[in-house]
């Protein structure tokens, strides 16, 4: 049972984490669409990442150096440059899954179908993270201020307190590795989703995880045979 709050939120002392690993994951995702080949991304090629990136910026002025300011304004902007991300990422799956089940010109060479595929399943593995450390328990600059006695995720840290300082808070490495372990393991590891959101979220990312990896290795075995 994850223990409740024995002080207010504005007696605990504010915990905010710095920005930057959010940008390069964000910067990451964005350098990852643009390495796709052109028929798996959409038209205009830059128009999106382009988006995003102005997002970033708008956000990283918003609230710089610590996540820890409780504006509505840089919530709804970092909330949809995350979800732009992650529509992004879904986008090149399916069309990924497409040309794998055509056979299209970008499927046709081993190399360039793994690359592509990695590249893919990479980016997923971000975007889901991001949104992972975006949604939990109202995002970064609440967490900052404290953790909720009922949060979206359950991590280890959590549900023993012991193991970890009175004033731990789920940093975006945690999140990240739950979206690289979720794309993995096809199934929570160590942090365990208590919402419907994240379930659904996890079982989402699991299902494109394992469509991806079998059509794409499946694909691939075919061409070099």
């Amino acid at each position: 049972m994850i223990p409740r709050e024995s002080t207010s939120a504005s007696q605990q002392r504010l915990v905010g984490e710095a920005r930057w690993p959010m940008a390069i994951a964000v910067v990451a995702v964005i350098v990852l669409t643009l390495l796709l080949p052109r028929g798996l991304v959409q038209r205009p090629r830059w128009g999106v990442p382009l988006v995003e990136a102005l997002l970033l910026v708008a956000v990283i002025i918003g609230d710089p150096g610590k996540i820890d300011r409780l504006s509505r304004r840089v919530r709804a902007l970092s909330v949809t440059l995350i979800a732009l991300l992650v529509a992004t990422t879904l986008w090149c799956t399916i069309q990924l899954i497409v040309e794998l089940i055509r056979g299209g010109t970008d499927t046709q060479s081993a190399s360039a179908l793994l690359a592509a595929g990695g590249i893919v399943w990479l980016s997923n593995c971000l975007a889901f993270g991001l949104l992972y450390w975006e949604l939990d328990s109202g995002g970064p600059a609440a967490r900052a201020h404290g953790l909720p006695a009922h949060p979206d995720f359950a991590f280890p840290q959590q549900l023993s307190p012991e193991l970890a300082p009175q004033d731990w808070r789920p940093r975006f490495v945690d999140y990240m590795y739950l979206g690289f372990t979720s794309a993995t393991a096809f199934s929570p590891t160590d942090a365990m989703p208590l919402r419907a959101w994240n379930k659904l979220a996890m079982m989402a990312q699991s299902t494109i995880s394992l469509v991806l990896l079998g059509l794409v290795i499946a694909r691939a075995v075919n061409v070099l045979t």
